[in-house]
């Protein structure tokens, strides 16, 4: 069973169609008992860093999926699920994150002569050895909506990039845990297949 996690900011329910079709069983819930019992998490995310963070806080989830990636439990994160991975965001002033990717979220420049929010598809520039983009091509073309990005990450854990207007991290594995800039539920079939990618990544594969 996969956990998808409801605190009231996600696209959940297209998360959870996605799931479904590939004939996996998906519940949305803010139990931690069920995300204890769930054999992969999914933090999805729409909306401003500092209102997703104190709502975690609120409901005390933050503390929930930090025990979950520390115990290894496969958890994904999508769009502004990923950018709630990191330390912190300049979103609206600076906001703290669930740190369990080191580096921060910051704005597209300002100057780089096109608009943001960057909204539409792009090509990803996958590094070799993440599992997420097994059978995806060398250049799966995906869908994003977003104003912030994941910078100055690791080159270890960036597990592909994109261009617009700066190469940024568009995707991240660190051990158990994954971040998409993008939505793999709206990416057509390589976003189907990095979903089915994450579902076959095991507990017992986790190296963090």
């Amino acid at each position: 069973m996969i956990a998808i996690i409801d605190y009231g900011m996600g696209n959940l329910r297209s998360v959870q169609k996605a799931l479904e079709s590939l004939g996996q069983t998906a519940v949305i819930t803010d139990d931690p008992a069920t995300l204890e019992s769930a054999t992969h998490v999914i933090l999805p995310g729409v909306g401003a860093f500092g209102d997703a963070m104190a709502r975690l806080e609120e409901t005390g989830l933050d503390r929930v999926i930090k025990r979950l990636a520390a115990q290894g439990k496969p958890l994904l994160g999508i769009c502004l699920g990923m950018q709630l991975l990191f330390e912190s965001s300049t979103e609206g002033g600076y906001h703290a994150g669930l740190g369990l990717i080191p580096s921060k979220i910051v704005r597209f420049p300002a100057d780089m002569g096109l608009k943001v929010p960057h909204m539409g598809w792009n090509n990803l520039a996958p590094r070799a050895g993440s599992v997420l983009f097994n059978n995806t091509g060398d250049a799966p073309y995906v869908y994003f909506v977003h104003s912030y990005y994941a910078a100055e990450v690791s080159d270890e854990w960036t597990a592909a990039t994109c261009t617009y207007g700066v190469t940024f991290t568009a995707a991240v594995q660190r051990g158990n845990v994954f971040g998409t800039q993008y939505h793999p539920e709206k990416s057509s079939a390589a976003g189907l297949q990095m979903l089915r990618n994450f579902i076959e990544y095991k507990e017992a594969d986790a190296a963090c």
